[in-house]
């Protein structure tokens, strides 16, 4: 039986006020971090519809893939667990399945949705890319049976209709709405529900240039924008520069960052206000995408690599 049947009711984030800057400008976070302790953020937003459509088709388990530090991966482990659904991770990294006991023990976001159920398949990097084959799902299905498939990331045109609720009526005060990106749902949900005077600045946590079209796929204004240079090399790479920043925020504004999307999201804003990039008078609202269950295996790899750690 699910251990709760009413996580998905209507919610409301709200915006916490940060800072005024020269010239006027003032901040806002969007608190989407706190909907709730495990299926937070934006992953609430896109695993809403696309549950409630595997409970309409009477679905049992939910099948999807992700990284090994994944927010994905947890948010949909917790969920399935929440709601009584069986949960399959299709992990990258075949090496990772050699010693599973090891592996749980040295990742805390595998072992989290362990903890909640997930099982596991591992699968090397070659054949992850795959991961959007019909081939590769068929023999997923041969092998664990039916299931509802919830893509990487969750972005879906389910998962664009729940972020689109992240906006509301009274955020259309805000000239400015920024956000992180990894798949693009996010973005897209947020560009068909803002207003078309408002710009939605995306800030991709992804080097490259294969975003655009995505976006493209799902949404429907063209009132956005790609901010790309504050990837800091990549996915989940960080420096000093980064993790020091978030770690001034949080003991200046009390406020937790994550390393892999809103650090990056802030520390890109807060460049573009030194730049003179926001008009006198901005309103900027940013969108806290959750994601802070990966703070501590960052720490685990920054701590490998001599780097300062993040305070939380």
């Amino acid at each position: 039986m699910p251990k709760s049947s009413n996580i998905f009711t209507e919610i409301s984030s709200k915006n916490q006020f940060v800072a005024e800057f020269y010239n006027e400008i003032s901040l806002y976070l969007k608190r989407e971090d706190l909907i709730h302790p495990e299926v937070s953020g934006n992953k609430f937003r896109k695993l809403k519809y696309n549950i409630a459509r595997a409970l309409e088709e009477k679905q049992k388990t939910l099948l999807t893939f992700g990284g090994a530090y994944s927010n994905h991966i947890a948010a949909t482990a917790a969920a399935g667990e929440l709601f009584g659904l069986e949960t399959i991770g299709v992990i990258r990294g075949e090496e990772l399945g050699k010693d599973l006991e090891t592996t749980l023990a040295q990742n805390p976001t595998l072992k989290f949705a362990n903890s909640c159920g997930m099982q596991f398949k591992f699968i090397s990097r070659g054949d992850y890319r795959k991961k959007e084959n019909r081939e590769l799902q068929e023999e997923l299905k041969k092998e664990f049976g039916e299931f509802y498939l919830v893509p990487e990331g969750g972005t879906n045109e389910l998962a664009v209709k729940g972020c689109q609720e992240i906006l509301t009526e009274k955020d259309r005060e805000f000239q400015f709405v920024a956000v992180s990106v990894g798949t693009g749902g996010t973005l897209a949900g947020l560009v068909n529900a803002s207003d078309i005077n408002q710009k939605i600045l995306g800030f991709p946590a992804l080097k490259g240039d294969f975003l655009s079209e995505e976006i493209d796929k799902y949404s429907f204004n063209s009132n956005w924008e790609l901010k790309t240079d504050y990837h800091f090399g990549g996915y989940a790479k960080v420096d000093s520069e980064l993790i020091n920043f978030i770690n001034n925020f949080k003991k200046k504004y009390k406020i937790q960052l994550d390393p892999v999307y809103t650090g990056k999201l802030v520390f890109g804003i807060f460049d573009l206000i030194k730049a003179g990039y926001f008009p006198s008078g901005s309103k900027i609202m940013a969108i806290h995408t959750g994601g802070l269950q990966g703070i501590q295996g960052m720490n685990t790899f920054l701590k490998k690599k001599k780097l300062p750690l993040i305070t939380f």
